[in-house]
């Protein structure tokens, strides 16, 4: 069985100030944290980077959504980029050190990205999610095909519940991100709390 990761990805539904709260509690019981801040300004996310900063977070912890250029500014050495962002090719060209994920929603997605030189995908959505509400989710069926023929990690992410961790692990996805399950929770550090244990148990199996 594979080490899974858990990576926790921010709602877009905060203040900074609530935002780096929250990541500073759960910065012990996740892998990564991925900053997907879609309605923030770059101040704001700038701000955000302080916050975290001064709270002591590891930097290699943290992941920024599409903002290659804050990343450059702040010294984050992993990018996400959305299915429909940057071209891969081109930041790893131009930025040869910098880490770069890709969402993706299918085998073929995933594939180009892994040719492109992405260093990971984040595939979805799994289940069914109130962020996809009335979209059909696409399943795991996927993420076999991609562990059977691609050598980059494969990260699972949407309506990801703690009793679906198992089946995740069972087909070897490499890592989960959350999302709602843990900045939507009325607890966060709770909620990844679990999601950290049942993650660290299954690894174990």
């Amino acid at each position: 069985m594979s080490n899974m990761k858990l990576m926790a990805v921010t709602d877009d539904s905060h203040t900074v100030l609530e935002l780096a709260k929250k990541i500073l509690q759960i910065q012990h019981n996740v892998d990564f944290i991925q900053i997907r801040e879609k309605t923030k300004t770059v101040k704001e996310v700038m701000t955000l980077l302080h916050y975290l900063d001064e709270g002591g977070i590891e930097k290699g912890k943290l992941i920024l959504n599409d903002r290659l250029d804050v990343a450059l500014c702040s010294g984050i050495q992993t990018v996400h980029l959305p299915e429909k962002g940057l071209p891969v090719q081109k930041v790893k060209a131009l930025f040869p050190h910098i880490k770069v994920g890709k969402s993706v929603h299918d085998y073929e997605g995933a594939q180009e990205a892994e040719r492109q030189g992405a260093d990971y995908v984040l595939y979805g959505h799994c289940f069914e999610t109130n962020s996809k509400k009335g979209k059909a989710p696409h399943g795991l069926a996927p993420i076999l095909q991609m562990k059977k023929y691609l050598k980059i990690p494969v990260f699972a992410i949407g309506g990801i519940k703690l009793d679906q961790v198992q089946a995740l692990q069972h087909i070897q996805a490499d890592g989960i991100a959350v999302m709602s399950g843990i900045f939507s929770a009325e607890n966060p550090f709770a909620a990844a709390s679990q999601f950290d244990e049942v993650v660290k148990y299954e690894n174990k199996l």
